[in-house]
């Protein structure tokens, strides 16, 4: 199941990712303002992701600690998309997946394509 998708800005790939408020329905904060995302990339690896949320009557969650070493592992930039999707991966002990894709065109048609870890 989709969680999100959503197309790079440059705050997204320089400072944080922010999401809408809406999916915070999908995360269990136990009460904190933080959780950290068990998370399966493209390349099967587990990679935790902090998940932040604002205090007040305006939550906006952004992803924090280890967001931008995902972005520099797939070499993302701006115009690029992520995917957060429910997927739990018992033997990994993930509970989401996370996909990083790139514009590309194929016989002259626009399309999203996986992008390959850089490093």
């Amino acid at each position: 199941m989709q969680i999100f998708s959503k197309e790079l800005k440059d705050t997204d790939v320089r400072v944080r990712f922010s999401f809408p408020t809406h999916c915070l329905e999908h995360l269990d904060f136990a009460g904190n303002n933080s959780v950290d995302l068990r998370v399966k990339d493209s390349c099967g690896e587990l990679r935790v992701i902090r998940c932040l949320k604002r205090n007040g009557d305006y939550e906006k969650p952004v992803l924090s600690k280890g967001w931008l070493k995902f972005v520099a592992d797939y070499g993302l930039g701006v115009g690029d998309k992520v995917v957060l999707l429910r997927e739990d991966d018992h033997s990994l002990g993930s509970q989401f997946r996370i996909e990083a894709l790139r514009k590309i065109v194929l016989l002259g048609q626009k399309a999203w394509g996986e992008v390959p870890r850089a490093t």
